[in-house]
């Protein structure tokens, strides 16, 4: 026996901006758990974008989506079926890598139960999840923030920007400055996330922008765009400033490596540290992190959003939404049980 399941694949391999004809949405048959497995019926997946990068089929810290394959990402769901010898029962909710689809069979030594006592489950693709922890890790490890810092965060109405933001706080900054797309984001982040100051980068301008934020310039830079973004915040990192290269979205979709920012050479006399980093490599700060992540919500003192959309037929406009700025914190896909 069997259960039908609608899947994403990717058929085509992007040139510049993804299309709609780059994707197929399919049925197709998932089996009932064998020995050790279990069968979850997804409940929310999560659209990121990083997965740009795995449309591509370049070599990378994560492997290229395989063409005519089904798409893998972060997801939860419910226990619908467990096969001899699992120790995760029928009922259980989990989180694992196989989303953009309704049903996954899973290996259930290799998935997490998840305890939602407390949390929603979908917390766990969002602040409890990676997109924390590689807000959390950046401010920590990366470009430590200190007593008394400016910090500046780019994509600060993202997902991971928008906890960042909040965590620089909580770690001794005298001054948060974000930047977003738009006039909503823009007041959210000091209405609604507590950053000091706010630049909208859809207005032009950053240079002029960011210079009256931060007059006495920046300590440490989160960045999660690249660009014209990142060259701004060079021009005003204060001696010894620290950079977290985190992302780069506003370059992901071009056609050939674009060219490094006009004042890279800044970092240089002013002795910056740039450091890149993805999440995979500092999974030991997880813990760590969750006792503390946890303690935060339950107070009340850390404030996360979502952008949700309802239905797997929908899953691919919540990416291309994700890569057009349209959420505000994290963008998932709800599924709806059938």
């Amino acid at each position: 026996m069997s259960v039908a399941s609608r899947e994403w694949q990717l058929i085509a391999r992007p040139v510049g901006e993804p299309k709609p004809t780059d994707f197929r949405l399919l049925r197709a048959e998932v089996a009932d758990p064998g020995p050790g497995q279990i069968l979850v019926r997804n409940t929310w997946l999560s659209v990121d974008p990083y997965m740009r990068g795995r449309m591509n089929d370049v070599p990378s810290y994560i492997p290229p989506f395989q063409l005519n394959e089904a798409m893998t990402g972060g997801a939860v769901g419910v226990v619908v079926a467990a096969g001899d010898g699992s120790a995760i029962p029928v009922g259980a909710t989990v989180s694992h890598f196989e989303g953009w689809r309704e049903y996954a069979l899973l290996d259930a030594a290799k998935t997490q139960v998840l305890d939602t006592s407390k949390v929603p489950a979908q917390a766990f693709l969002g602040v409890l999840g990676i997109t924390g922890l590689t807000a959390y890790v950046g401010l920590t490890e990366i470009a430590p923030v200190k007593e008394g810092d400016v910090v500046f965060v780019s994509g600060a109405a993202g997902a991971v920007g928008s906890v960042a933001g909040q965590i620089a706080k909580k770690l001794g900054a005298s001054k948060v400055i974000g930047s977003a797309g738009g006039p909503q984001k823009v007041k959210r982040l000091t209405e609604h996330y507590g950053f000091d100051a706010a630049i909208d980068y859809r207005e032009g301008g950053l240079r002029t922008q960011l210079k009256q934020a931060a007059p006495d310039g920046i300590d440490v830079y989160f960045d999660n765009v690249g660009g014209d973004t990142l060259d701004a915040a060079l021009t005003r990192m204060n001696l010894f400033g620290r950079i977290a290269l985190c992302g780069a979205i506003s370059v992901y979709n071009e056609e050939s490596m674009p060219a490094g920012p006009p004042h890279l050479t800044l970092a240089i006399g002013k002795s910056l540290t740039l450091r890149g980093f993805t999440i995979g490599h500092h999974m030991k700060a997880f813990p760590e992190y969750i006792g503390k992540a946890s303690g935060w919500l339950a107070e009340g003192s850390l404030r996360t959003d979502e952008t949700v959309v309802d239905g797997i037929e929908e899953a691919l406009n919540a990416f291309f939404g994700v890569m057009s700025g349209a959420n505000t914190g994290k963008m998932l896909v709800r599924l709806p049980e059938a």
